[in-house]
């Protein structure tokens, strides 16, 4: 079983880069780019967060979030 760190710090700032596997560049698909923003939209109806930046490469992505000033 995984144990993840869980980042859950109120007000807290947070940055991280995703890397495809063998960096295909699946991100240039539409239908991929609509499922991530599909997911996002959910997780930040479920853990509230307000998007920083982000940037959508073919193979990766950056992307950066700052957490509710509310402690979950």
């Amino acid at each position: 079983m995984s144990h993840y760190r869980r980042a859950n710090t109120a007000g807290g700032t947070y940055f991280f880069t995703v890397v495809s596997y063998r960096r295909q560049e699946i991100l240039c698909d539409e239908r991929v780019r609509n499922a991530l923003r599909e997911g996002i939209d959910r997780a930040r109806k479920k853990y509230p967060f307000e998007i920083n930046a982000w940037v959508l490469l073919p193979d990766h992505l950056h992307y950066s979030h700052a957490n509710s000033n509310m402690a979950r």
